[in-house]
């Protein structure tokens, strides 16, 4: 679990310079931010010039700050007519400045105002973890590290071609120049990869050296004589472009069209392949599907992956938006109320201790809920003011659209095996004839997934779920999704949606009167009262199939080969399908998950810094049920 965050406070010494009360220490020098960053980092790291000509370079750095010296990165790399196809830049930062107080330290660079302005646009809220951001259309990915470096750096997956070493003096943050943050940046160098700092203290030469770096002095900026520069002792810089990529992924939800977009966005071809004549017929075929995160007391890894899925979620579902292919979703806000007095005093308590952005979740008690939801309810809960519904079928068209050319869809032909041939993986039709092949296949297509012999090692359990349409007034309430062991949406095109059934094992797909009654004692216990104008023999509804999980956590990453092994191996020692992957599991959690599962796998298969902590990832990967007993998985939890 994270600690909260305590966000920076905008403080300034008295010739004006940023000054940080906690480390009584200014965040630049006072002869120019600006000129610091550009002096010290860039050209310390003999940048732009080492990025030139390549695919892709990746910049870490201690201590965020005002985000000047990405700023000055980006700026620098926009100038750039040889620079490299795309710029990873991952940073550390402690206590994160708010948005407000970001727009007033950055308009003394006026020069910087387009990207700075762009920055905080994407500025995600003051909660902790990884938060990754996609700017200058996708080419400039910014990876911020929220919380303590001693805790975050261990969990970054990178390799890092250039650093750099920011941050209060030694003398007060000594934390951040210590043997322990320069042993996670040897971990993370790239062959050849080049520091610099503006710190050039006995300790902090001394440190780095035995990390593995060598030094050396050049002139400092502004009041400072010198600086330090230097490079990762093992091999050469890896150049040029990465060999041709192409991918098959079977199934067109909202899992398979998510990896295919954030894969075509790094150069690769996809071939997408499914049963059905169009994306999102399957389980991602709802009218309108929750979206927002799940928290609980203890951070645990459920909470903290919907929760950095919702704000990836978010940031993505605003990128198509932008590019001109918008999903059909609304932020009308999620109430989560409280199914008893006891689980609303712990949704209480989620907030008091965690202190979340009020813009991101808050408690509210009955008398506030109600008035949200416009009808009264029987207790408080959480308010998620940026929650909101998602038809799933539009956002696996808008990645679909987003990927353009180089997607290519088969759309009503059935994967009915798969064989490994030399480098491909070759998808063959229930008569035997090809489909299409590639060197990597990722399988995203749901409880079809169950069908393949490669997967088997997956404890996937199709669960079958039924959403009741309810006939629904423009306007009437609820205008909001409310959730308490089962969800209402507002009205869509006259209906809204409630439910969901959650039978494990159920192959059934039409519609029952028995399901449609849960649904409605569901509504009931939601909004008192409101399901008495429905009649359960006269809904309609629809029905679908969820890969349900045994810890209620997706399957992401390579399908293992053996189906046991000794609970003491690491992960890394499993052996894989080669160039199989499962995107699964995803259970009543599709939409919040789907993108950041996406970016996840994407970067994996490419080498990009990872988008959530490793600890997270292994959460996620596949093998982790060969390492321990399995249990039966849990129902719906709204």
């Amino acid at each position: 679990m994270y600690p909260p965050l305590i966000p920076a406070t905008l403080v300034r010494a008295a010739d004006g310079t940023p000054y940080s009360p906690a480390f009584d220490d200014v965040y630049h020098t006072t002869a120019g931010g600006l000129g610091q960053a550009q002096h010290v980092f860039l050209a310390g790291n003999d940048l732009p010039a080492r990025w030139q000509g390549r695919e892709r370079f990746t910049i870490v750095e201690t201590g965020f700050g005002l985000g000047l010296s990405f700023l000055a990165t980006w700026a620098a790399w926009r100038d750039d007519p040889a620079r490299c196809a795309r710029l990873h830049f991952v940073s550390t930062e402690k206590h994160p400045f708010q948005a407000d107080d970001l727009a007033e330290l950055h308009a003394a660079w006026p020069e910087l105002a387009p990207l700075a302005d762009a920055l905080r646009r994407h500025w995600p809220p003051l909660v902790p973890g990884f938060h990754r951001i996609h700017l200058d259309a996708g080419r400039v990915t910014l990876t911020l590290l929220f919380g303590d470096a001693l805790t975050t750096l261990p969990q970054l997956e990178a390799r890092a071609d250039a650093f750099y070493l920011d941050g209060f003096s030694p003398a007060n943050n000594p934390e951040l120049w210590s043997p322990a943050v320069y042993a996670e940046l040897a971990r993370l160098a790239a062959p050849g990869a080049t520091l610099a700092t503006w710190s050039v203290t006995g300790h902090v030469r001394r440190g780095l050296q035995e990390a593995g770096f060598t030094l050396e002095r050049r002139a400092g900026f502004g009041g400072k004589r010198e600086m330090l520069s230097g490079h990762f002792t093992e091999g050469p810089s890896e150049t040029g472009q990465l060999s041709p990529r192409h991918a098959l992924v079977i199934g067109a939800g909202v899992a398979g069209t998510s990896i295919a977009e954030r894969l075509a966005t790094r150069g690769w071809r996809i071939t997408v392949i499914d049963e059905a004549p169009g994306p999102g017929h399957g389980a991602s075929g709802n009218k309108a599907g929750v979206f927002r995160p799940l928290p609980s007391l203890d951070d645990n890894r459920l909470a903290r992956i919907t929760r950095a899925g919702f704000l990836y979620g978010r940031h993505h579902l605003e990128a198509l938006a932008a590019a001109g292919y918008p999903p059909r979703w609304a932020p009308c806000g999620v109430l989560h109320l409280a199914r008893d007095a006891k689980q609303e005093g712990k949704q209480k308590a989620v907030v008091d201790t965690q202190t979340p952005p009020t813009d991101y979740l808050r408690f509210v008690d009955k008398d506030e809920a109600s008035q949200i939801v416009g009808w009264p309810v029987e207790l408080g809960g959480w308010w998620f003011p940026s929650g909101g519904w998602i038809q799933p079928p539009t956002l696996c068209a808008a990645n679909l659209a987003a990927a353009g050319s180089a997607v290519e869809t088969r759309f009503g032909q059935q994967v009915a095996r798969l064989e490994h041939q030399g480098d491909a993986w070759i998808a063959l039709d229930p008569a035997g004839a090809e489909i299409a092949r590639a060197p990597v296949a990722i399988l995203a297509n749901g409880v079809g997934i169950r069908a393949l012999p490669q997967a088997a090692t997956l404890p996937v359990r199709p669960a079958r779920g039924q959403v009741s349409h309810l006939p629904a007034a423009a306007g009437s309430p609820p205008n909001v999704v409310v959730c308490r062991l089962g969800y209402v949406s507002p009205e869509v095109d006259g209906l809204r949606c409630a439910g969901a059934t959650f039978l494990a094992d159920d192959d059934g797909t039409e519609l029952r009167e028995a399901e449609h009654r849960e649904n409605l004692t569901k509504l009931d216990f939601i909004l008192p009262g409101y399901a008495a104008a429905y009649d359960p023999t006269q809904l309609d509804g629809r029905v679908g199939f969820r890969p349900a999980s045994p810890d209620r956590l997706p399957m992401v990453g390579a399908i293992p080969t053996v189906e046991r092994t000794e609970r003491t191996t690491p992960l890394t020692d499993i052996p894989r399908q080669p160039g199989l992957f499962a995107v699964s599991g995803f259970g009543a959690r599709g939409l919040v998950w789907a993108s950041l599962i996406g970016e996840l796998l994407a970067s994996q298969l490419d080498g990009d810094p990872l988008p959530l902590e490793r600890e997270l990832v292994d959460a996620l990967d596949p093998a982790r049920y060969l390492l321990k007993p399995p249990r039966p998985s849990a129902g719906s939890e709204e």
